[in-house]
């Protein structure tokens, strides 16, 4: 049998480069990118199988929080780097890591583990549910309506490029504003952010991006755009796309102003917006919304939930009500019949003896949990059964959140 066990930093090339051959990558990594990697190793987060001497599967899970909705976090242990290498595929080595995972991350007192699912059907069976979906747009500028002498926000604010070095000390703060607000939003570490700016270099194929601030009138920063630009000539006419990476605003102001900058900079025909919410604003900021159009749609954050109890406790509810669930959980680490009363100021979850109104697994209770299911639309698949007449409805009024969830973020 295959050994399953904890890597340590002495294992840690091995370990990588096992990781790239599951994500059918080239194994063979250069000293720098795996001393960056390394830089991110946390001792008992990584783990593995081994075969006469050579890693074989790979998973590994770090610390991250969960926004709410209301505003409100969770603990998350955060899963990634999950593989198992083609020759030993069926062998039970994914069951056996995800089990030794979430044993521990209960443990730990984490409410949630989060993870980003290559395929669909892998993980519903470990618990996991589709919690946030995500939308890419490609903008047709010269569709957009925009006015071409535009060379500003009309609000009075500002837009400022900024280099990594300025992203690195103003983009922490603005972006936890940022996600203490939208529910789905995941934290970002300091390795996160000198990743993505190119400290700390990770890829060999990193390139420098764009990054443009925006300012309110007041001068608070307020949103954050980073994008990249191809050299595309047609005809001897520029005919450049932009390709945004990451944009946030703590207002909608702000998003305006930075999707109103890219879609003004010179030579710039079309933007690729990369992944953005399913309730994205982003067309009506243009005179001509169908200028822009979603070009791919699909899950994103996957949830599983490991305490119900905190899980239900830690958001809000736009409504008063009470409804009594029971939660099915074969691996048993949330199964059993919960009484939740919900409100606008916060919620009550206990244990109960009382008729259930709703039967449902943990991986629906994962994804009508932020808001981005609709717990009737579940009922009419199959997938939640209604106990009592009229629940299902009552219940799926209590769980939806103002706005559809959002993870801005892949980890």
């Amino acid at each position: 049998m295959n050994d399953v066990r904890t890597a340590t930093e002495a294992d840690f090339d091995d370990w990588q480069r096992s990781l790239a051959v599951g994500f059918t990558q080239p194994p063979a990594l250069a000293r720098e990118q795996l001393d960056a990697r390394r830089r991110k190793f946390v001792p008992g987060r990584y783990r593995g199988a081994v075969d006469g001497g050579r890693w074989v599967a790979t998973f590994r899970s770090f610390e991250q929080e969960l926004t709410t909705v209301g505003g409100g976090t969770v603990p998350a242990d955060a899963i990634s780097g999950v593989t198992v290498s083609p020759t030993h595929r069926r062998r039970g080595l994914l069951s056996r890591m995800m089990a030794e995972d979430l044993a521990a991350a209960r443990e730990r007192g984490d409410v949630v583990a989060t993870l980003l699912a290559a395929e669909y059907p892998i993980y519903g069976r470990f618990g996991f549910g589709p919690a946030t979906w995500t939308s890419r747009w490609t903008v047709e500028v010269p569709r957009a309506g925009l006015d071409a002498r535009w060379s500003g926000p009309e609000d009075g604010g500002r837009i400022e490029l900024l280099d990594g070095e300025e992203v690195r000390k103003l983009g922490p703060e603005l972006f936890d504003r940022f996600r203490g607000q939208q529910p789905g939003a995941v934290s970002r570490d300091q390795l996160w952010w000198e990743e993505f700016t190119g400290a700390l270099r990770v890829h060999a194929d990193f390139t420098e991006p764009f990054h443009a601030l925006y300012r309110a009138p007041s001068g608070e920063a307020q949103g954050l755009v980073t994008y990249r630009c191809d050299n595309t000539w047609t005809g001897q006419q520029p005919d450049q796309t932009a390709r945004v990476q990451r944009l946030f605003g703590t207002t909608a102001a702000a998003e305006r102003a930075l999707w109103r900058y890219v879609c003004s900079i010179d030579w710039i025909t079309k933007v690729e917006t990369g992944g953005r919410g399913p309730d994205d604003l982003l067309p009506h900021f243009l005179p001509d919304p169908r200028a822009a159009r979603i070009v791919d749609h699909a899950d994103f954050l996957w949830v599983r939930i490991l305490d119900v109890v905190r899980a239900l406790e830690a958001r809000t509810y736009d409504r008063e009500g009470a409804v009594v669930l029971e939660i099915v959980d074969d691996a048993g680490y949330a199964g059993g019949r919960y009484r939740l009363e919900g409100s606008p100021q916060g919620a009550s979850c206990t244990a109960t003896t009382a008729s259930a109104d709703l039967t449902l697994g943990v991986s629906e209770l994962a994804s009508a949990w932020l808001g981005g299911e609709s717990l009737l639309r579940l009922t009419a698949l199959g997938r939640v059964r209604e106990e009592r007449e009229g629940a299902a409805r009552q219940a799926d009024a209590l769980f939806r959140s103002p706005g559809r969830p959002w993870c801005p973020d892949d980890f």
